[in-house]
């Protein structure tokens, strides 16, 4: 056989066997997975500051960093942790509704979760019943 119909041959194989072991590694993510996406505060005076907590879960096969968590309005504080959350493991977002001085009644608020998951943004949300203080 020719000398260079080998090297060729070589080269594509080489290339293919590359392509294969990145496609291998692309595939391998955290995955976030919420244990629930609403959680309901019921119904609340005004002034008291309602917190609650996300539990999630890393399904994929690589560890999970929540880069950022943020709520639609400065009533609604998420905190979550910036260390990596390994596979299988649980992770937590901490989430306080302030509404004092806000409109009364039914509301829901969205809380956008991005991390470094192949579904990198995450809605979840709060929802309940804020009442008039009594004066």
């Amino acid at each position: 056989m020719d000398r260079t119909y080998m090297n060729r041959n070589m080269k594509r194989l080489l290339s293919m066997a590359a392509m294969c072991m990145l496609g291998a590694t692309a595939f391998a993510q955290a995955v976030i997975k919420f244990e629930q996406t609403t959680i309901d505060l019921g119904k609340f005076a005004e002034k008291k500051v309602q917190s609650c907590e996300f539990v999630f879960t890393n399904t994929g096969t690589e560890p999970l960093v929540i880069q950022q968590a943020y709520g639609a309005c400065g009533c609604t504080v998420p905190t979550a942790s910036k260390a990596p959350v390994n596979p299988g493991e649980k992770g937590v977002i901490k989430v306080t509704y302030n509404g004092k001085g806000k409109f009364p009644g039914f509301f829901k608020k969205p809380i956008t979760v991005r991390s470094n998951a192949s579904n990198a943004i995450v809605r979840i949300y709060i929802q309940g019943t804020m009442l008039v203080d009594e004066k």
